[in-house]
C-alpha cells in the first residue's frame, strides 16, 4: 500500500484515512478526546500509550536520545528528530501556497492558517483567538502571570520554554552562530538573521503612516506607538511611561541609581549596557559614524543625526506654546519648563531648584568647590566646559562674535563706552 497509495480505513469524521485499522482507531481518539492511558505519578493523560511512555521519562529526567553533532539530549525520539534537522537544515514539510518549508508536519499546519486565516484557538478570558494550541497557551500566561520555567543561576523566569533555554545563554557566554561576512558572533539564530540585516542595509517592515522602515517587526511594532501615544509600560514610582519593558527597566534604574555595567578602562559605571558601549568609545576614540557634509565624526549614529540637522536647518520638535523649535525632543522637553516654571531637580545643601540635571550639576560645584575643566596653557579651572572654552580665546585672540555696526559706528559706541 505505501506503493499504490491506498488507504481503505477512512474516518467517518473527517477526511482522514490510514492504511491500517490501528492507526484508524488511534484517530478516532483525536475526534472524542479520550486519553486512557494515565500517568501514576501526575494527571497527566495521552490518548496513545507512547504518548505515556515519552511522557514518563519527564519524571525520571532520563534523556537517551543524544546528539552526535552537539550536546544535546533528549527524552523523545521525535524531538531528538526535530533537533537533527537544527544541525542539517532539513525541511521536508513544504507549503503548497507559498514557497515556506519547515521541518515539522505541525508548523507547517498552523503556517497554512497564515493564508486561511484560520484561528481555532480562542481565548477564554479575553477576544483573542490563535491559529496554534501553543500560542493560546502562552497568550493566557499573560493574564495569570504564571511563569513556571525558572533559571537555576538566577532569579529570572519565563512563561515559555524556549524563553529560558534563550535566557540560559547569556550565563554561558557562549556564541555559536557566526556571520559569514564579518566576525560577529551571536547566541541566537534569529538575531544572526537580524544581524545580516545590517549588510543587505534591508528594511521590509515599513510604517503605513510615516516613511519609517525597520529590520525588524517587534521595532515596526514600538515605532507604531509613536503615533498611537501608547506607552503601556508605566513607573510605579513616578508618573513616567514607556513603550517598552525594557526602556521601564532602565528607567527604575534612576530611581534605584543601580549602574551595573561598569567600564574596565576607569571608575566609570553605567545604567545600561548601551551607555557602556558609547562610554568605551571616549578611552579608544573611535568615531565610525561621519559625516557625509563635512569632517565631522561622531561615536554614536544618534549623535550624528541631530548633527546633520545643523547642516539642513531642521528642528522637528515645535513648542505649542511659542514659536521655539529644537532638533532633540529631550530639548523641547527641558524648553517647556521654562513655560511651566517646573524644576525638578533640587539641591540638597540648599533651597535652590532647576529644570535641568546638567544645571543643577553644576550648581553643585559651587558648594564643592569642584573645578573639572583646567587649562593646558595656564592654571585656571572652570565649572563648564564652555566656559573653558570661552577662557581659551583669551590665549587664542580669537573673536568669533562680530558687530553688525559698521566702522563709524563701531567707534561712536566704543567712544561712548571709554
Amino acid at each position: 500500500m505505501s506503493h499504490t497509495g491506498e488507504k481503505p480505513f477512512k474516518c467517518d469524521l473527517c477526511d482522514a484515512a490510514f492504511t491500517r485499522k490501528n492507526n484508524h482507531k488511534r484517530h478516532m481518539v483525536t475526534h472524542t478526546a479520550e486519553k486512557p492511558f494515565k500517568c501514576d505519578l501526575c494527571d497527566a493523560a495521552f490518548s496513545r500509550r507512547t504518548g505515556l511512555r515519552d511522557h514518563m521519562i519527564t519524571h525520571t529526567g532520563e534523556k537517551p536520545f543524544k546528539c552526535d553533532m552537539c550536546n544535546g539530549a533528549f527524552s523523545g525520539k521525535g524531538a531528538f528528530e526535530r533537533h537533527v534537522m537544527s544541525h542539517t537544515g532539513e525541511k521536508p514539510f513544504q507549503c503548497e501556497l507559498c514557497e515556506a518549508t519547515f521541518s515539522r508536519k505541525s508548523n507547517l499546519k498552523y503556517h497554512i492558517m497564515t493564508h486561511t486565516g484560520e484561528k481555532p484557538f480562542k481565548c477564554d478570558l479575553c477576544h483573542a483567538a490563535f491559529s496554534g494550541k501553543s500560542a493560546l497557551k502562552y497568550h493566557v500566561t499573560t493574564h495569570t502571570g504564571e511563569k513556571p520555567f525558572k533559571c537555576d543561576l538566577c532569579d529570572a523566569a519565563f512563561s515559555q520554554k524556549c524563553n529560558l533555554k534563550l535566557h540560559e545563554v547569556t550565563h554561558t557566554g557562549e556564541k555559536p552562530f557566526k556571520c559569514d561576512l564579518c566576525d560577529a558572533t551571536v547566541s541566537q539564530k534569529s538575531y544572526l538573521k537580524y544581524h545580516m540585516l545590517t549588510h543587505t542595509r534591508e528594511k521590509p517592515f515599513k510604517c503605513d503612516l510615516c516613511d519609517a522602515a525597520f529590520p525588524r517587526k517587534n521595532a515596526l511594532k514600538y515605532h507604531m506607538m509613536t503615533h498611537t501615544g501608547k506607552k503601556p509600560f508605566k513607573c510605579d514610582l513616578c508618573d513616567a511611561a514607556f513603550i517598552t519593558k525594557g526602556n521601564l527597566k532602565e528607567h527604575i534604574m534612576t530611581h534605584t541609581g543601580e549602574k551595573p555595567f561598569k567600564c574596565d578602562l576607569c571608575d566609570a559605571a553605567h545604567s545600561t549596557k548601551s551607555a557602556l558601549k558609547y562610554h568605551v568609545k571616549t578611552h579608544t576614540g573611535e568615531k565610525p559614524f561621519k559625516c557625509d557634509l563635512c569632517d565631522a565624526a561622531f561615536s554614536q549614529k544618534s549623535v550624528l543625526r541631530y548633527h546633520v540637522m545643523t547642516h539642513t536647518g531642521e528642528k522637528p520638535f515645535k513648542c505649542d506654546l511659542c514659536d521655539a523649535a529644537f532638533t532633540r525632543k529631550t530639548a523641547l522637553k527641558r524648553h517647556g519648563m521654562v513655560h511651566s516654571g517646573e524644576k525638578p531637580f533640587k539641591c540638597d545643601l540648599c533651597h535652590s531648584a532647576f529644570s535641568t540635571k546638567s544645571t543643577l550639576k553644576c550648581h553643585v560645584m559651587t558648594h564643592t568647590g569642584e573645578k573639572p575643566y583646567k587649562c593646558n596653557l595656564c592654571n585656571v579651572a572652570f565649572i563648564t566646559k564652555s566656559n573653558l572654552k570661552k577662557h581659551i580665546m583669551t590665549h587664542t585672540r580669537e573673536k568669533p562674535f562680530k558687530y553688525d555696526l559698521c566702522d563709524a559706528a563701531q567707534e561712536r559706541v566704543l567712544s561712548n563706552i571709554t
